[in-house]
Order: C-alpha cells, then sequence, then structure tokens
C-alpha cells in the first residue's frame, strides 16, 4: 500500500513577514525616553508599512509620538525595542557608520524652522552641493543636480540668493532641494507648512508632490494642517504611541462623468489584534472600560456594556 505525500500530515504554513515588501516597516515599535524619575513612553508598539513611490500623511494630537517616529526614520533617534526597517537598513542594529551613511543616502529630512534646514551665510546652489560633497560626488553632477532640483522645485532663480534673500515658501523649497540632494529613497517632512500661510502652503505641498513624482522619491509628511493630510491617499493617525486609523482616499468617476474624491476611514489592528476605538464613536455609546463583541457572519459589532459595572 503506497501513501501519497499528499496524504501526510502537512507543517503548518509560516505567516508572511509582516511588511516584507515594503519600503518601510514599523512592527511593534517602542520608545523609552527616561526623564528625570520617570519612564515616558512615546511610542507604545507602532506597526506602520509605507510602500515604495508612496506619499503618505502622519497626523495626531501634540505627544502622540509622530515626531519620536519620524527622528527614528530619520536615524537621529534609536528605537528602544520593536521592529524598525528602512530599505535594507535595520534601524535597532546600526553602528554609528551605517547610521552616517543612512542619513546621506537613503533618507532626507526637512524640519518646518527653516533655520534648522538651511545655512544663512550660503547660497541655495552651495547648499546643495554641500551634501553631495560630503558624499565625494564629482563636481559636473553636482552641478548639474543642483540646476535639476532647483528648477524642478520652481526656484531656479534662488541659486545664487542666501536664505536671507528668499521668502518662506521659497527657503522651505530650497530646503526640500537639499534634502534631495544625494537622492535619498526615502524623504521625510516634520510640518514643513507648519510657518507658512495657507497659499505658500499649497505651493510648498505641491512641490511635494511633484518631486514624489518626478523622482519616484517616497514622501513622509507629519502634519497638523488637514488641509495638507486632506491632499494625499493615505492618512495614518497615531494616538497615545500607536497608529490609531487610517484614512484612503480615492478618486471615482460619477455618471455625469464628472470626478470626486471618496474618503474611507479604517481603524488599525495590530499584530495583537487590538483596535483603537475613535474617540468620538466612544462617547456616542457611552463606551468606557468593557464593551461586549459579536461575531456576524461578515462583521464584527461592538455593543456597550449596559449591564455591567464600566
Amino acid at each position: 500500500m503506497s501513501i501519497s505525500p499528499l496524504s501526510l500530515p502537512q507543517p503548518p504554513q509560516k505567516a508572511p513577514e509582516f511588511g516584507r515588501d515594503a519600503l518601510v516597516v514599523c512592527e511593534s515599535l517602542v520608545r523609552i525616553y527616561q526623564s528625570g524619575s520617570v519612564e515616558v513612553q512615546a511610542l507604545q508598539g507602532l506597526d506602520l508599512v509605507v510602500e515604495s513611490g508612496e506619499m503618505i500623511a502622519i497626523v495626531g494630537a501634540s505627544g502622540s509620538g509622530k515626531s519620536t517616529l519620524l527622528s527614528i526614520l530619520a536615524g537621529i533617534d534609536a528605537p528602544t525595542a520593536g521592529r524598525a526597517r528602512v530599505d535594507r537598513w535595520n534601524l535597532l542594529a546600526m553602528s554609528r557608520a551605517d547610521r552616517v551613511h543612512y542619513r546621506r543616502h537613503t533618507v532626507g529630512f526637512v524640519r518646518q524652522q527653516t533655520s534648522s534646514n538651511l545655512l544663512p551665510y550660503l547660497t541655495a546652489r552651495q547648499m546643495i552641493d554641500l551634501p553631495m560633497t560630503a558624499a565625494r560626488t564629482p563636481a559636473r553632477t553636482r552641478r548639474e543636480r543642483a540646476v535639476e532640483l532647483l528648477d524642478t522645485l520652481g526656484v531656479g532663480a534662488c541659486a545664487d540668493r542666501r536664505p536671507g534673500q528668499m521668502s518662506g515658501g521659497q527657503q522651505m523649497r530650497v530646503a526640500i532641494a537639499v534634502a534631495l540632494a544625494n537622492s535619498p529613497r526615502v524623504l521625510l517632512a516634520d510640518e514643513p507648512t507648519g510657518e507658512l500661510d495657507t497659499a505658500t502652503s499649497a505651493e510648498v505641498f505641491a512641490a511635494l508632490r511633484d518631486v514624489n513624482r518626478h523622482f519616484g522619491v517616497t514622501v513622509v509628511i507629519v502634519t497638523h494642517d488637514p488641509e495638507v493630510s486632506g491632499q494625499v491617499e493615505r492618512t495614518v493617525a497615531i494616538r497615545d504611541g500607536r497608529t490609531s486609523t487610517e484614512v484612503l482616499r480615492r478618486t471615482a468617476t460619477g455618471d455625469d462623468g464628472g470626478t470626486h474624491v471618496i474618503a474611507e476611514e479604517y481603524a488599525v489592528m495590530d499584530r495583537a489584534g487590538r483596535v483603537q476605538v475613535p474617540r468620538d464613536y466612544r462617547e456616542a455609546l457611552a463606551l468606557t472600560r468593557r464593551v461586549r463583541l459579536a461575531l456576524e457572519s461578515d462583521h464584527v459589532t461592538i455593543h456597550p456594556d449596559l449591564d455591567g459595572d464600566a
């Protein structure tokens, strides 16, 4: 009697690695600071996946952990625990030399304050040249790259101007050009429109969208501005150090041929199966310490604990 291999017990299938093919992956990410005798948990098991070429916004209240996340992705800060990978780099296991190479070639970082991005005594062309010189890029390539970046960002006329001779919007676009000098795979922007008026903010955001499309660079923006977050296809909200919700936007065509944007909000389930219910949902149904779950044929319902002591 022969036994087919298919009739033998099969080993359990290994679950695919979380974010295996993504460019940016954070899994159960933790960052704990020591402030005197007090431990501050800025990130408490955050999960995030960003695909190559995406442009996303990260939003959250002050203290939610969004700026800490950006500092970790930029290689400025180091996680306490969990998993964080950008491209081929494990952010928890980088040497000092690795970190320098990572910040020089893999990520570009734009801060909110232009004074932190630009040197007042250098021209725009010289500032773009600086990181390429540090990377030992040939002089001719540096010159061509500076012209390409300034023209793409609409500030070619500022090539020989110093920051004090530029408007706020021009300064921010030059800062983006500096961050892109060494052709990073990821551009990180921390409140890039926070100090700008509405019209100038729109110009800077349009510039970010242009470099995302033109250079294929992945863009991650931290912002509190709903006008900015509403212009990307995916907005990730962070609350209490974890990703809580995501809003996905898509363009649909109506029967009349016109187009409109459809935005759908999703709760984010972490690797342990935890979901953060939005505050307005909790308050509307008086959901507090304990809730009752019911499994339906194609969904799960959450009910308030009317008989409990919560």
